[in-house]
């Protein structure tokens, strides 16, 4: 019987609607998550740092968890250090999460997507590949958003809709004025967002994100492992935990999402 089957990784909040979209489909499953808000963010520091960081996070998950599978939902992390990090641990399964080029290049009417990720995601050689690969037929406009991924992580869970359509204009106006009807959203911090830019930008154009995909895989990594543990002394399930507080804003923007999508606050794990 594994204990943990499940463990998510992401600088920050990003991962969690990755977690409720796997649990929803697997209801048995027994989740937990980290943030590693004490790097946040990630999309901002180069491929060792990105690595480094990752790595020393992924080794605090199995000490505490003993997971039978991780999931990265980080494109950042995924695009940048996957590779490495199954070298690192190759006895443990791990799932990244890279844009939905792919599917936005099916799904794309006029050839134009828009791709809204990290600096790091929209410039790594690896998503540049997936664009020659399955969106060579299209035009894809890249934009690197620091400013909105730290407003999600730190104001958007307390934010007014007003403060969120505003925080959302720039990206917003971008995309339009590109003439794209398909948004990528390459970072899972956007997927918070996902409802309120599909609201903003009208049915004309189609806002997607790779959770269901990154679901599916994780299933059936997880389906396929025999990896074993023996952690006693369990969290609760679904429980989100970060590895630093900024300040005690962050606390209670960090509790508010766990209100907000009911799952439990673990704090900070040492």
């Amino acid at each position: 019987m594994h204990s943990i089957d499940f463990a998510f990784l992401d600088s920050g909040t990003g991962g969690i609607p990755y977690m409720l979209d796997l649990k929803a489909k697997s209801k048995d499953s027994r989740c937990v998550y980290l943030g590693d808000t004490a790097n946040f963010p990630y999309g901002e520091k180069t491929v060792e740092e990105v690595t480094n960081c990752a790595s020393e996070a992924i080794a605090k998950i199995i000490k505490h968890w003993e997971p039978k599978t991780i999931v990265v939902a980080c494109n950042t992390i995924s695009v940048t250090a996957l590779d490495n990090l199954r070298k690192t641990y190759p006895d443990l399964p791990i799932v990244g999460t890279v844009p939905a080029i792919r599917l936005a290049a099916r799904i794309t009417k006029n050839k134009r997507i828009g791709l809204l990720a990290t600096n790091a995601t929209v410039n790594n050689p690896y998503c540049k590949d997936l664009e020659k690969s399955f969106a060579s037929d299209c035009e894809v406009f890249s934009r690197g958003d620091p400013a909105l991924v730290s407003f999600v992580e730190h104001d958007y869970f307390t934010a007014t809709k007003e403060e969120k359509l505003l925080a959302l204009k720039p990206a917003i106006d971008y995309f339009t004025s590109k003439d794209c009807d398909t948004i990528i959203l390459g970072c899972t911090h956007f997927t918070h967002i996902a409802k309120d830019m599909q609201e903003a930008v009208g049915s004309k154009i189609k806002v997607i994100d790779s959770r269901d995909g990154v679901s599916n895989q994780a299933l059936k990594v997880e389906a396929d492992s025999d990896v074993n543990a023996s952690i006693k002394e369990l969290p609760a399930d679904m429980s989100f935990f970060v590895t630093a507080l900024r300040n005690k804003e962050d606390e209670d923007e960090y509790k508010k999402l766990c209100k907000n999508e009911n799952i439990p606050w673990g704090g900070v794990l040492d």
